[in-house]
């Protein structure tokens, strides 16, 4: 995860540079090219240059002129294996938020809140429009430079940013209590303390 992070807020900027162009140059290839295309010739061209550096670097030995360590010992000694304990765990916190997200699905779907299922109603039918303008390998690829540019930049302009929001959010409550007045019947929403005065109707 802090490898993640790093690559992500550019700490290493060649080593992101790297990831970054590699990613989206592999998501532009699938315009043109079959994934299985993409991965095969992308798997060759990795093993190209992995092999010609253990080469390199053995001859080097040969030579004398290199201590003759493994180029990518660093990663073969990369720990990805996991204990019991932590699959267990891995798989218990999986199945918790698929369940979860099914649960909060359900709840919109069937208007357990009339305010946030009209929240997705709205939010899928801009869906309709973005979905005209561009598939989805389209909008991954914006996903991804947005994954390794909104951060950086939020944490550069984190006052700013968080100014621009909370306005829109101020606004968005505004609209929120309207729509809940009228749900209400037009009274002030109900207290939500427990024994809270309750609205008078109209």
């Amino acid at each position: 995860l802090s490898s993640l992070m790093d690559l992500i807020y550019w700490k290493d900027t060649e080593r992101t540079g790297m990831v970054l162009t590699g990613l989206v140059v592999g998501l532009l290839s699938l315009f043109q090219l079959s994934i299985i295309t993409v991965l095969s010739a992308v798997s060759l061209a990795v093993m190209c240059f992995t092999i010609s550096v253990r080469i390199y670097y053995q001859v080097l030995f040969v030579l004398k002129l290199g201590d003759g360590e493994h180029p990518f010992k660093s990663y073969l000694d990369l720990d990805i294996s996991f204990s019991g304990e932590e699959a267990d765990h891995c798989v218990r916190k999986a199945i918790a938020m698929f369940l979860l997200a099914v649960d909060a699905l359900k709840g919109l779907f069937f208007v357990k809140n009339l305010f946030e299922s009209l929240k997705l109603l709205v939010l899928m039918y801009l869906v309709t429009y973005l979905g005209d303008l561009c598939n989805g390998l389209t909008l991954l690829i914006i996903s991804v430079i947005a994954l390794f540019s909104l951060p950086l930049f939020y944490r550069q302009h984190q006052e700013q940013v968080d100014s621009f929001f909370g306005k829109i959010q101020a606004k968005v409550d505004n609209i929120k209590d309207i729509f809940q007045r009228l749900v209400h019947g037009g009274g002030p929403p109900p207290d939500p303390t427990p024994g809270g005065a309750k609205p008078k109707n109209q």
